[in-house]
């Protein structure tokens, strides 16, 4: 038997970025509406000011602050009403000391004005005259001009993913297209005699399909577009007949199942079969996913990844590798990970990174992780966790108590 010869996940993740980050880096426009969790590929720059007029933040009048300096609940100033804006209407008049004008929440300010009174705080008096009992400083309860964004300045920056406050700003700079990186297609195969599709019951020895629905849900969420799925037997012409039909429509093909080197283990071949110069990594030191297997062709500019056929095994390699890939492409940030202690002692895994599902707990000390202790096949140690954290190849393990980072799932 051959051994595998296990590259660390640094090497791995360089192979992976000279590989393939030159065929992935494809950008496109599209409108701004629908560009929620598209990562921009351009630093977005707005034309003009926002807002482009001074506005009221409340409903009341615009005043001189300096008229109002001596009022108070039980000796108001007295001001003459010049006028009043109406709402989305200019404001065609401007103010002197001892005059105010009417405004609404949003509307414009007059010239002269550089405050607002909220209207809480006054009371008509006689036919034109407005008693105010609050004095109010500079620029109190008023949006300057250009104070939401500047004009030539940067709204978004490249790298981000937009989210739906963004789609409001675009929105309000009239920005109606947006350059993003298009979405690398994914083809998930599995593979395995005993599979069968979820909607079907298991006979025995049999199970139903997990990778390819939890993957294709993992992909999507990491900005992949899922171009297929397909469940396959362990049969290495049918195996390399669906691999080289979704080289053909497919960035990246992910094969989960057939990595290790059992009998029916088979990946590795196919996909040497298949492709130019094929496998450059197969072994990982990381626990768990260490059979995993990253190739390419060249003449297709397709990525192929041998994923194992454990599903936690499978989706922590994809996020660890994958989704990696992505943000590394895109310079998008990692997600934020929270700190916590460990609630027990952990033990290393010598030479292998070592990734923990864990749940966290909130205490009067702060979080506390607490690790998922579970087989690699089990679907639900995920599903009892809230993220995971990673013990280095060249840690001693962990004691209670000591913090770690929990990226969140």
């Amino acid at each position: 038997m051959e051994f595998l010869t296990v590259d660390s996940v640094e090497t791995a993740r360089g192979k992976l970025y000279s590989h393939a980050s030159d065929w992935l880096m494809q950008c496109e426009s599209i409108p701004f509406y629908s560009a929620l969790g598209r990562i921009l590929a351009e630093d977005i720059f707005v034309r003009e000011d926002i807002p482009g007029f001074r506005r009221s933040t409340v409903d009341g009048y615009a005043v001189i602050c300096g008229d109002t300096a001596a009022a108070s609940e039980s000796m108001p100033v007295f001001l003459t009403e010049k006028g009043r804006v109406d709402m989305g209407q200019p404001a065609l008049f401007s103010i002197v000391s001892g005059e105010c004008a009417e405004v609404p929440t949003g509307g414009m300010i007059p010239d002269g004005a550089d405050a607002v009174v909220m209207v809480e705080y006054t009371e008509p008096f006689g036919t034109e005259g407005i008693a105010l009992g609050s004095a109010v400083s500079y620029g109190e309860n008023i949006v300057q001009i250009g104070e939401d964004v500047r004009a030539d300045s940067i709204l978004l920056h490249q790298g981000r993913r937009i989210l739906p406050q963004d789609i409001g700003a675009l929105a309000a700079a009239g920005i109606t297209t947006v350059p993003v990186y298009a979405r690398p297609s994914l083809t998930i195969l599995s593979t395995g005699d005993e599979l069968i599709s979820a909607n079907n019951t298991p006979k025995p020895g049999m199970i139903r399909d997990i990778n390819t629905h939890a993957l294709a849900a993992l992909a999507e969420k990491n900005g992949f577009s899922v171009a297929g799925t397909n469940v396959l037997p362990d049969d290495e012409n049918i195996i390399e007949q669906a691999i080289r039909q979704s080289m053909a429509i497919s960035d990246i093909i992910a094969i989960s199942g057939g990595s290790s080197q059992g009998k029916k283990d088979m990946t590795r071949a196919v996909i040497d079969k298949v492709s130019f110069p094929g496998v450059f990594t197969h072994g990982l030191a990381i626990k768990p996913g260490k059979p995993t297997i990253l190739g390419c062709d060249n003449s297709t500019r397709t990525l192929l990844i041998g994923l194992p056929g454990h599903p936690v095994s499978a989706m922590m390699v994809f996020e660890l590798l994958l989704s990696w890939l992505i943000r590394e492409i895109t310079n998008s940030p990692e997600p934020p990970a929270i700190p916590a202690r460990v609630s027990c002692n952990i033990a290393s895994s010598p030479g292998k990174l070592t990734c923990w599902p864990t749940r966290l707990r909130w205490t009067e000390c702060g979080y506390e992780a607490e690790p998922i202790f579970g087989k690699s096949g089990l679907i639900t140690t995920l599903t009892k966790a809230d993220g995971f954290f990673i013990v280095d190849r060249g840690t001693e393990g962990l004691k209670a108590g000591q913090t770690i980072l929990v990226h969140l799932f």
